[in-house]
């Protein structure tokens, strides 16, 4: 990639693109930029250097379709290290909190590079004031994590996009791990595949699975999330992973190449698959829990707030707590739908997992007027050619009202307590 500071002309001037898909999609000489907001005026995509220092460009994004601002750079290629801003109003009071002084995470990026660092310039508002309706002027990209560009080509050495070995459900026996955990006390796991996802994909590790009669490892969150700055501050991290800011990025945890970490992930998946084994995921549906209103602004609250959570109905400045963590994807919106199935459907094709566990899998099938057995998104999984031929298993509540739903989700749809 030619590097250029802010000031210079671009030698290759950004195009019109297409608004899908959504995200940074390399296409073999350049790369498509799409991101989703109904409530933007102006969407920027930003390049940085390598190492994710200094911001060498800051590029309008020319089209707005559908609602989806979009644009293409000849000259972007894998390795490129990006992050948006977004342009609009500020008005928490009728549920809008964009901030371009505020670097943004691209809700569909496969890679990232850095770690969140906690400061006040990573809040939209002015933080020291305890006071969210306060418009901060601080540029918080020294502080965040930025996104990467990928190569989307994986070599699945003759596999087919979607293993036809399927375990029907009455003869699925779940184990649930934790990679981390369990890749580092796998007793005889060699030294460099500890607490990897390659580890997974060990002789041994799928011997020993099937040798306790289980069919399929479902893995504990593994997706981008943060690191809770209470935690940090005591010296402590996130052990779990149920704090998801990046829902088509493996954890950063292992391994540590950003650029590498899908391609991890997808090995040992095909190791895994061609040994005679299956996994799941486990897909939450909520943002991290600091995603309230006096929360950090990182990625969909400065996107479009009022679109991808669900909000007080009379009183938008607040969220919809259901899922007891601070905040709620809208998974009926016109952003969080796609995001959701599209996470799914990539998942699902690139890693060639068997299926999904959706936490507090109530959230899925609420519309305005509460539970619906026959939600968009419950729909929209049963007609995909893609989703409709895997194993989807929901926990049958949130914290909402009506939230316990034992036995109240459609056919097709499993369930775990």
């Amino acid at each position: 990639m030619a590097i250029m500071t802010m000031t210079e002309p671009r030698t290759t001037p950004i195009r019109e693109g297409l608004p899908h898909p959504r995200g940074a999609t390399w296409d073999g000489k350049g790369t498509n930029f799409a991101l989703f907001s109904a409530h933007a005026t102006k969407a920027e995509v930003c390049i940085f250097d390598e190492n994710g220092e200094q911001e060498l460009e800051r590029i309008e994004l020319p089209e707005y379709t559908n609602q989806i601002w979009h644009g293409y750079l000849p000259d972007v290629r894998p390795g490129t290290v990006y992050g948006y801003r977004v342009h609009g109003p500020y008005e928490p009071d009728a549920g809008h909190r964009f901030n371009p002084n505020k670097l943004l995470l691209d809700p569909y990026a496969v890679a990232h590079r850095g770690e969140l660092k906690w400061d006040p310039a990573v809040f939209g508002y002015k933080m020291e004031s305890g006071d969210d309706t306060t418009f901060d002027e601080r540029d918080s990209a020294p502080f965040m994590p930025k996104c990467v560009v990928v190569d989307p080509n994986f070599d699945w050495h003759g596999q087919s996009v979607l293993s036809e070995v399927r375990v029907p459900f009455d003869d699925t026996i779940i184990y649930e791990l934790h990679v981390k955990g369990f890749t580092k006390l796998f007793p005889g796991m060699p030294e460099n595949l500890r607490g990897t996802y390659a580890g997974l994909g060990e002789e041994a590790v799928v011997k020993y699975i099937k040798q306790l009669g289980v069919s399929s490892i479902e893995l504990l969150p593994v997706h981008f999330f943060i690191n809770d700055s209470h935690l940090l501050e005591t010296g402590l991290t996130n052990y779990w992973g149920y704090n998801t800011i990046g829902f088509f990025a493996p954890i950063r945890a292992t391994p540590p190449t950003a650029g590498t970490r899908s391609a991890s992930s997808r090995k040992w998946s095909h190791a895994f698959t061609m040994r005679g084994s299956k996994s799941l995921w486990t897909w939450f549906t909520t943002t991290p829990r600091k995603a309230t209103i006096r929360g950090p602004t990182l990625s969909f609250k400065g996107i479009d707030n009022a679109t991808y959570y669900r909000l007080l109905p009379d009183n938008p400045r607040y969220y919809i707590n259901d899922t007891g963590t601070g905040n709620t994807l809208n998974p009926q919106s016109r952003s969080s739908d796609p995001l959701v199935t599209d996470s799914l459907r990539f998942w699902a094709e690139q890693t060639r997992v068997d299926g999904f566990r959706f936490d507090l899998g109530t959230i899925l099938a609420r519309e305005p007027n509460g539970f619906d057995n026959q939600s968009g998104f419950l729909k929209a999984c049963s007609q995909d050619p893609c989703l409709s031929r895997i194993k989807l298993i929901a926990e049958p509540w949130d914290l909402g009202p009506g939230g316990y739903q034992v036995g109240a989700f459609p056919p097709g749809l499993g369930r775990v307590e």
